[in-house]
Formats: C-alpha cells, sequence, structure tokens
C-alpha cells in the first residue's frame, strides 16, 4: 500500500508536459501545474498565434500570462522527495525490450551492467557485486552485457565452448575434441582470437592505406577540377578581349566559342565529378568496413569475435589510380591559340584590303565605283543588244539573226 500511495504522489506532482517531477512549479489560472521552463516553452511556440492556452485544459489566455513560481507547491515536492518519492527506483534502471536483463533478479528485472563468460549469467549493478568484491571471482572475465551467452554453451554437451577449430573453423567444447572433431586441427580459442586480431589490424592498416590513397586522388582530381575552370575561364575572357578588337560582325562568332569552352567545360568537369564521386563512394565504404572491423577487434567474447569474423564481407574491387588521367594544365590553350591566330589572319586581310582603301580614298575627287549588282534586276539595268560585224567577222563564221547570231562553218564564206 505504501508504494501504491508513493506512485499516487508521483503522479499528482508531476508535470503533465515531461512527465518528470515539477521543477520550479507555477500554476496557471486554470488551477494547472507545470515545471517553469516547460510551460515557457509551450507559451513561446504559440507565440506566433497571439492566443496561448493551458496544455491540458485547453483554456485560452489573452494576453500571455505572467508565470510566477508557485512556492507552496515546490515545497511540498521538496518534501515529497526527502521523505521517500525520490528513493523510488527510476524506470530506467529496468530493463526494457532491448537490453539485458539481469539473471539474478526476481520479478522486474533490472538492466544488467556485466556479462560473465565464465558463469554464464548478466548481473546488474546490484548483483555484481559479489564478483568485483569476492576473490573466488578474480578469474572470471566479465564482459558487456551480451544476450548471446547461451551461444557459448555446446548444444551437443552442455559445455563451455573454449576451444577453436581450425579444420571445421568453428568453436567447440573440449569434449568435442574427443568424439566429432577428433584429430582436428584446433587451438584455445583465446590462441585463435590473437592471430585473427593479427590478421584484423593488417585488414585494417590495408584500409587505411586505400583510404589515404583514395582521398590523395580526390585531392588531385578537386585540383584538375579547378586547373579545368581556370583554363576554362582563361579562355573565356582571352577570346571576348581578341573579338572585343574585331567589328561587330565577328561578336557572334565570339559567342560560339564561348558556347563551345563552357560546353566542353562542362563535360570535362562532369567526367572529374562522376570519378570524384565513385571514389568517394568507395571512401566511404572503406571507412564503414573500417569501423566494422574496428568494432569486432573490441569485441571481448571470443567465441562472439571468431563467429562473426567470417561474415565480414570482402572488399569491393578497388579503383586502381591508373584510371584517374591527370592531363597537363593546358585544357583550353588550343582555344586560345586558334582564335588568336584567327585574329591574326584577319588582320592581315584588313591591313592589306586597308591599304586599297586608302588608296583609293587619296585621290582626289574620285567618286567611289558603284557596288556592284547582286540581283537579276540589278544586272538588266546595264544590259545592250549585241550586233556583230560582218566586215570583221571570221570567214568560217555565219552571222544570221540580224546579226545577232553567229555559227561555225567548214567552208570559207
Amino acid at each position: 500500500m505504501a508504494e501504491k500511495g508513493v506512485q499516487l504522489d508521483r503522479e499528482t506532482f508531476s508535470c503533465s508536459i515531461c512527465l518528470d517531477l515539477l521543477k520550479d512549479p507555477v500554476t496557471t489560472t486554470c488551477g494547472h501545474s507545470y515545471c517553469m521552463n516547460c510551460i515557457k516553452t509551450h507559451f513561446d511556440e504559440e507565440d506566433r498565434k497571439g492566443i496561448h492556452s493551458c496544455p491540458q485544459c485547453r483554456k485560452t489566455f489573452i494576453p500571455r500570462p505572467v508565470l510566477e513560481k508557485n512556492t507552496m507547491l515546490a515545497a511540498l515536492v521538496e518534501q515529497l522527495k526527502k521523505t521517500g518519492l525520490q528513493a523510488a527506483p527510476a524506470d530506467h534502471c529496468y530493463a526494457g525490450p532491448e537490453d539485458v536483463a539481469c539473471d539474478v533478479c526476481t520479478g522486474r528485472k533490472r538492466k544488467a551492467i556485466k556479462s560473465c563468460l565464465v558463469c554464464l549469467i548478466s548481473y546488474c549493478d546490484k548483483h555484481i557485486q559479489l564478483h568485483l568484491e569476492s576473490p573466488a571471482f578474480e578469474k572470471h572475465k566479465l564482459v558487456a552485457p551480451s544476450k548471446k551467452l547461451q551461444e557459448n554453451i555446446c548444444s551437443r554437451h552442455d559445455e563451455v565452448m573454449k576451444i577453436f577449430c581450425r579444420t571445421d573453423q568453428q568453436s567447440i567444447c573440449y569434449l568435442c575434441t574427443m568424439d566429432e572433431h577428433k584429430g582436428h586441427e584446433t587451438v584455445p580459442a583465446a590462441a585463435e582470437r590473437t592471430e585473427k586480431q593479427k590478421e584484423l589490424e593488417v585488414r585494417r592498416l590495408n584500409i587505411q592505406q586505400r583510404i589515404q590513397e583514395r582521398e590523395k586522388d580526390v585531392k588531385l582530381l578537386q585540383q584538375e577540377v579547378e586547373a579545368i575552370n581556370g583554363s576554362a575561364d582563361k579562355a573565356v575572357e582571352d577570346s571576348e578581349k581578341m573579338f572585343t578588337e574585331l567589328i561587330r560582325l565577328l561578336q557572334k562568332r565570339s559567342s560560339d566559342v564561348k558556347q563551345q569552352v563552357r560546353s566542353q567545360q562542362e563535360t570535362e568537369v562532369s567526367r572529374v565529378k562522376e570519378l570524384q564521386e565513385k571514389l568517394e563512394q568507395e571512401i566511404a565504404e572503406l571507412k564503414r568496413k573500417d569501423g566494422e572491423l574496428e568494432q569486432l577487434s573490441h569485441t571481448e567474447d571470443h567465441n562472439q569475435f571468431l563467429h562473426n569474423y567470417p561474415s565480414l564481407s570482402a572488399l569491393s574491387e578497388s579503383t586502381h589510380s591508373s584510371s584517374i588521367n591527370i592531363r597537363p594544365l593546358s585544357y583550353f590553350e588550343d582555344v586560345t591559340a586558334a582564335v588568336s591566330e584567327t585574329r591574326d589572319k584577319l588582320q592581315d586581310i584588313l591591313r592589306e584590303e586597308w591599304t586599297n582603301i586608302s588608296l583609293t580614298v587619296t585621290e582626289e575627287d574620285v567618286l567611289l565605283s558603284p557596288a556592284e549588282p547582286k540581283t537579276r534586276a540589278g544586272f538588266l539595268k546595264y544590259s545592250h543588244e549585241i550586233t556583230l560585224d560582218p566586215n570583221t567577222a571570221n570567214t568560217h563564221l555565219l552571222l544570221s539573226e540580224g546579226n545577232r547570231k553567229a555559227t561555225t562553218v567548214k567552208e570559207h564564206l
């Protein structure tokens, strides 16, 4: 009954927002009490609405209530803490569905803080004391709480498996060495763990070296991206400068070159980014694999270590550094050179044409010839009837149609 009364007091003097004992209790005008910080945070969230309400009865307050500490309620809570309410075990001390429960506790079981590989039992903070204080338990191996202690028991002989069979790659008990594993290569599980630990460290070292190599490759690729962008920007800038020296008619060509450079730049950057992303994914995979190996390396249970060791997936094929083709830092200099050559040619042409124009313009009182006609109508303005002179015609030509047509003949006329 006393325990039920304590539970009633706990509920009565708990904040309905945080569900914990009231801290700096305040009471609203509707009579409900909350922790100062809890109700303040609740009102802060309602500030944007302009209307504040009680979380329990939903009574609204306009304007926002001014909160004052309820000194009487605070004193009652402090008194209850001193008279036994605080002594009630907190729920977090008990084992939940995901926790390892103490095998010694009766009734509601507390969380285990250690598991013994010799006793094959898990102990809470209260029942572990004998293992910590009694010399009889000095050689017992205490590890982090584990739900898999029974996996250390041989299902055939009901004995602790302290031996590892290298022939069959599995943990066995000493009785197994006398029947089904007789004649097999066996070693203590601790010895096999030591050897596998060395292999694990070598694998980790290999992974870490690969991570360093991949990170170096990523850095080189980033430098290549910067070089591509820098070279492209310089090519565009130089091209624009050269094209501005030409007449307005060539501005379209400048725009075309700019678009082509940007398009190629995008293609090249996309190629590098794709490879960079692939390398970063590989690095992430390597780091994840390293984390798995590191976690396994800290497993104190030898059998659990040996049980999980073969299940580690092999590393995926590495992206070889030779597939990263780092080109010279002159990606778009050929574009600049081509534009420069075109400019020089155009300048030569303009220089030659300008010389002819200058000579013509410097002649005084000389009108420039009209532009050459481009259409049939333009040509017809200058058309004339052509007639042939029979006195000067060749003796092998026969004139007809009013001396406007000539026909070749074999005999002299």
